[in-house]
Parts: structure tokens; C-alpha cells; sequence
């Protein structure tokens, strides 16, 4: 685990734009708690219950204790694809050709697929639709393909096989971890942090989340979970610690695991805050693609800058 993710840390990175300032202090905290509670509630949705304090509680202290014991914890979830840890070793070497990369991207052809749909993503919206490897390998660059390895590589950390609530939120919630990868990695310049390194916290930081969920099928009612916004808040929380847990397990960098386990906290790093306000832009692109937050409601318009909002634009899907 340790030497694939030293390989994705090789390239430099991105120049940063001039991200403006994002709402400070206790109006900023508000409206983090007003999106984080529409997440919750729209995630949970009829599968929330009113659960006693005493099963809030026991569920709590179950990710709490496996937070403890990362080894077990990290045994939970699925080892990444083969072919991605030597994809990345080529990335790492300035003397392989655009050519080179293509063919070894060729073996795979969910791999090419994933390629030419993410240079036609939102993200990089080109002037014409890109419908060949070469094209989409060019438009993404290193960086990029680097980053969509990265997320391939993740996806079935976040799309473990499990049944009731647990399997209806996992692909929802890795749905957001992609688009808060995305979105803390171009938040990260402007706050003086790594790009690439902000796309694997948002990556990682929802992974304690799917396990506690897997968690509450013992705990809580058949198929059911939590379904209150404060127990939600705390959930977020204690599951970031689980989280963090597993990538220092996995050798992750440190900034990495201290950003995720410091988000929304007093000792948060410049990574970390690049984290958060990815996490509430990505959050807040599924409430508005759910039609469950207008495009023009305070949460957007109050609680994000005018960088943030365009970011939260890129985050919309494109399909091909």
C-alpha cells in the first residue's frame, strides 16, 4: 500500500489560483451544520429511524473501538486492482511516453472507458467532445490520470458488498467522496496545500463512514439507521477518526491523516481546510442534483464564495 501511494505522491504540484476566503467564524460553522444535516437526512432518508440514545450511543462506541484497532478495521475493506499500482509506477517515470502509457491503459478497457469519460467530465470541459485514448490521456495529463487512477483504485474501499441501509448508501456516499476528492483538490492551491494529496484525503475520509454503516446493521433496527441530524453530526465525526485511523494503518502521509482526523477542528491544517470546504461543496452538488437544494438557496449563495460556487459547477455530471 505504502510504495503505490509514495508513486501517485511523485509528480509536482498544480500552480495555485486565488481561491477567495470562504464565510469565517460562527456563520460559516452554521451553515456547515445546516448542509451536513441535509446530507445526513437525504442519505438516511426513509431508512432513518428514531433510534433510543442507547443505541446512539453503542453505535458510536463501536467506531470508536475499531478506530483502536485499525488492523481489524482496515480488514473490512477490499485491496485495490492489480494493474493500478504499475500504471503508477509508470507515471512516475518522466522517461515513459505518452505512447507507453496509452498501450499499458489499453489492457484494461474499463480503464479506457474511465479515461475518456473523465476528459469529458465537467472538470475539464473541452470545446469538443474527446472520443479517442490518445485525446483523453493528452487532456488529462499526468496529473490527472494520476488522480483517476487514484479514484479507481479507491472505488472498491467505498462499494463494499453488504445488504440493507448499508448497501443503498455505499454508492452515494463513494459518489461524494469522488466529488469531494475533486473539489478539496481545487481548493487545495489557493489555500497553500497539495493538490494531490487534498484529492486522496477527500478520497479517504469517507471510508470510516461505510464501515460505520456496516456496523449499524448489528445495532441498530434491520435495515435501518440513526435517522436524527445531531446523531448524524456525530456519526461524521467519529467515523473521520476511523478514517484516519485506517490511512496511518496504510502508511498514508502524515498531512493526509492529520487533515482528515482535524477536519472542522481548531488545529486544522491548511490541507484539512482545503478538506472541508470540498467536502460541503460535494456535499452540497448532490443535495442540488437531488433536487433537494436549489441552485440559488443560501446555503450556496451564503455559504459559498464566488471560487467555491464555480468549483461546485465543475462537480456537475456530464454524461458521454
Amino acid at each position: 500500500m505504502k510504495k503505490w501511494i509514495d508513486r501517485m505522491l511523485g509528480a509536482d504540484k498544480a500552480p495555485a489560483p486565488d481561491a477567495s476566503a470562504a464565510p469565517a467564524g460562527e456563520a460559516a460553522h452554521d451553515l456547515a451544520v445546516q448542509v451536513d444535516a441535509a446530507y445526513y437526512r437525504w442519505l438516511t432518508a426513509s431508512a432513518g429511524y428514531d433510534a433510543t440514545p442507547e443505541v446512539e450511543e453503542h453505535l458510536l462506541d463501536l467506531v470508536r473501538t475499531l478506530a483502536l484497532d485499525p488492523g481489524a478495521a482496515s480488514g473490512l475493506v477490499p485491496r485495490i486492482p492489480e494493474l493500478i499500482p504499475e500504471l503508477l509506477r509508470d507515471l512516475a517515470d518522466d522517461a515513459v511516453s505518452q505512447g507507453a502509457l496509452a498501450r499499458s491503459v489499453e489492457r484494461d478497457t474499463v480503464l479506457v472507458a474511465e479515461v475518456i469519460r473523465e476528459a469529458n467530465s465537467a472538470y475539464y470541459r473541452p470545446l469538443q467532445p474527446i472520443k479517442s485514448l490518445d485525446a483523453a490521456l493528452l487532456m488529462l495529463g499526468q496529473n490527472g490520470l494520476r488522480m483517476l487512477l487514484a479514484r479507481i483504485a479507491f472505488r472498491p474501499l467505498l462499494r463494499m458488498a453488504d445488504t440493507g441501509f448499508a448497501r443503498h448508501a455505499a454508492p452515494l456516499v463513494w459518489h461524494q467522496a469522488e466529488k469531494c476528492a475533486l473539489a478539496s483538490s481545487l481548493m487545495a492551491p489557493g489555500m497553500a496545500a497539495g493538490v494531490f494529496e487534498a484529492y486522496l484525503a477527500g478520497l479517504m475520509q469517507n471510508l470510516g463512514l461505510l464501515v460505520a454503516f456496516r456496523l449499524a446493521e448489528r445495532a441498530a433496527e434491520a435495515g435501518k439507521i440513526p435517522g436524527s441530524s445531531e446523531f448524524g453530526a456525530r456519526l461524521f465525526a467519529v467515523s473521520r477518526g476511523l478514517s484516519a485511523s485506517i490511512a496511518a494503518h496504510w502508511e498514508f502521509p502524515p498531512d493526509v491523516v492529520q487533515a482528515i482526523a482535524t477536519t472542522s477542528t481548531p488545529a486544522a491544517s491548511a490541507l484539512a481546510r482545503a478538506l472541508e470546504r470540498g467536502d460541503q461543496i460535494a456535499k452540497l452538488r448532490l443535495l442540488i442534483d437531488a433536487h433537494v437544494v436549489a441552485e440559488d438557496d443560501s446555503l450556496v449563495s451564503a455559504g459559498l464564495d464566488s471560487f467555491e460556487r464555480r468549483c461546485l459547477g465543475k462537480l456537475a455530471d456530464i454524461r458521454v
